[in-house]
């Protein structure tokens, strides 16, 4: 069985090790969704993991509900992020953009408008405005004539990303978010071709899935889906059912690779009782698998990579205390603890100030 330190290929891309970087939402963007020069910093010095999954990017501003996240829909968040490739390039790393639609997950006083959706829903809770907390509202159920304007979006976030200098992009298809919306059936009502019977409610996640692929080519075109329990209020009833024909279906498109995120029963940022799927999706997924959630030791990442389950593990968490993630597993070192408190901050602390081994240890 191959080690995390071992290269692998993740369709297009080569990747030196197995050790990628999940998406981690961090909030330090302007107010108009462009990134920020300090950005530049926090993917560089990350650039040791085999591959850089971005933060969640907003493809427009209807689907981008969270306060200073960054965009990719204009000229001007394009060439701020070129700034970020560039730079991890220039210090030998591969980095991918995560493409995002929150649907229902916004709050009108952030997108300017009604959020959408599948159905007309609402999330239980309060989302994250740029004046505090409020309850989500209910969402408007997206109409079938929009559907063309929404692959449209998708469109053109893959040519600015790819545009920006990108190795390729991820489709956000998890944690309860517009495409996720779709397919679960505890938040699809629809009785058109988008909804009701599983091949329906995989017709959008099928379809953004192609239109990007037209774009970028399979091969940098990658899927995260969270197959297993509730996400932000979003599940499903039988999600063997569902999710093993997604999986399917992605790999008869020929995707790069699928990211699953899998929180266990003890899980610390979500959890739930529901088996995890990977091991039913691997039969049926013939591409490069990586799994994420509560991945935090070489120990527990190794036996999962030795089962045969997965091809490569994600880091959330772990990345954002420790730039230099990999030398630490790979040496044995202890990782630094991040600090919660600055998880989705404006400032560099708790973002670019976490020291690397060589600083650490002087």
């Amino acid at each position: 069985m191959p080690t995390l330190f071992d290269p692998i290929q993740l369709g297009d891309i080569a990747a030196p090790n197995r050790i990628v970087m999940a998406p981690l939402t961090r909030g330090r963007s302007t107010r108009d969704h462009v990134p920020v020069d300090m950005m530049v910093d926090y993917y560089t010095q990350r650039a040791t993991a085999g591959l850089i999954i971005t933060e969640a990017t907003g493809i427009s501003q209807e689907g981008l509900g969270w306060p200073y996240a960054p965009g990719i829909w204009n000229d001007e968040q394009v060439a701020a992020w070129k700034s970020v490739t560039d730079s991890v390039h220039a210090a030998g790393g591969r980095i991918v953009m995560q493409l995002w639609h929150m649907g229902r997950q916004v709050h009108s006083s952030v997108i300017k408008t009604q959020p959408v959706s599948s159905s007309a829903t609402a999330t239980a809770g309060q989302a994250h405005t740029y004046e505090g907390k409020q309850d989500f509202e209910v969402a408007r159920p997206l109409e079938l004539d929009e559907i063309p304007r929404l692959l449209n979006d998708y469109e053109l976030a893959t040519r600015n990303a790819l545009a920006a200098g990108f190795d390729g992009v991820q489709i956000h298809a998890a944690n309860g978010y517009l495409i996720d919306q779709f397919l679960r059936d505890n938040a699809n009502f629809r009785d058109d071709t988008y909804g009701g019977s599983v091949e329906n409610r995989i017709r959008l996640l099928r379809e953004v899935t192609e239109r990007v692929i037209s774009v970028a080519g399979a091969g940098r075109t990658s899927v995260r889906l969270s197959p297993n329990g509730d996400s932000q209020g979003v599940d499903d009833s039988n999600p063997t059912a569902l999710f093993l024909p997604a999986a399917q279906m992605l790999s008869d498109l020929g995707i790069g690779f699928l990211e699953l995120r899998e929180p266990g029963p003890d899980g610390t940022f979500g959890n739930t009782d529901v088996p995890k799927l990977s091991p039913e999706i691997r039969k049926v997924f013939k591409g490069p698998l990586i799994v994420n959630s509560d991945y935090d030791s070489v120990g527990k990442a190794q036996a999962e990579l030795d089962t045969g389950i997965a091809d490569a593990i994600s880091f959330g968490r772990p990345f954002i205390g420790n730039p230099d993630l990999v030398a630490r597993l790979r040496t044995g070192a202890p990782l630094a603890k991040d600090d919660a408190k600055t998880w989705y901050s404006q400032g560099p602390e708790g973002y670019i100030d976490y020291p690397a081994l060589e600083t650490a240890d002087a």
